[in-house]
């Protein structure tokens, strides 16, 4: 559902951009709104979500798609624990929709989708393997990098059940946004894979605003 905020951006409390293909982590508090600002559009968000409290407790794809009855996320979805609480709510979205199944490139997934060669390719996992390398202080080790929702990527599902990945649905200013129902540790590879669409074969960079 496409929604627009009554947020304005010379009001935020902080105001990060995550540069193309790089990675963030960091706390949003009880209470705060966090907005993920797609700054050139056809941009891949790929994030994970953990309780600040108990990082034992996370983001759980299952359980979200399950409490929504849908396998894409929009304004007023609930992004649902490992321990079925509600971590985060969805309060404005102009992008339309997120995925929540097509998970995180990998050096792996390049080798197994696209060639050998691929495989030493820059990845989301090794953002988010980097981010937790250089941030001990949030508690995170490489067995908390779980299933992930992918937000601005468009990832439809086939009539029989496959999933494909299509050109972006974002465009240049587009935006999601949603309060923390927690305290919550934020963990995002702004995806720099280039041998699929989901970043246009260009990644470019993001935006997070917070606002208290």
């Amino acid at each position: 559902m496409i929604i627009e905020s009554t947020l304005r951006p010379e009001n935020a409390l902080s105001r990060t951009t995550v540069n193309a293909g790089d990675h963030y982590i960091g706390t949003v508090k009880q209470g705060q709104t966090l907005r993920i600002l797609d700054l050139e559009g056809n941009q891949a968000a790929d994030t994970l979500f953990f309780s600040a409290d108990d990082t034992a407790e996370r983001y759980s794809a299952m359980d979200t798609v399950r409490e929504q009855g849908a396998v894409y996320l929009t304004t007023g979805s609930k992004l649902i624990s490992s321990e079925g609480r509600t971590m985060l709510t969805l309060t404005a979205d102009t992008c339309g929709r997120h995925d929540t199944l097509g998970g995180a490139c990998a050096s792996e997934s390049n080798t197994v989708r696209y060639d050998l060669e691929k495989r030493h390719m820059h990845s989301c996992r090794d953002n988010w393997m980097q981010a937790i390398a250089n941030h001990p202080e949030y508690g995170l080790s490489k067995r908390d990098i779980t299933h992930n929702i992918n937000f601005f990527m468009n990832v439809p599902v086939t009539a029989d059940g496959g999933l494909t990945f299509e050109d972006g649905i974002s465009a240049p200013g587009k935006y999601v946004e949603m309060v923390a129902e927690m305290d919550v540790i934020v963990l995002i590879s702004n995806c720099p894979q280039l041998n699929n669409p989901c970043n246009g074969y260009n990644p470019t960079p993001i935006e997070l605003l917070i606002w208290g």
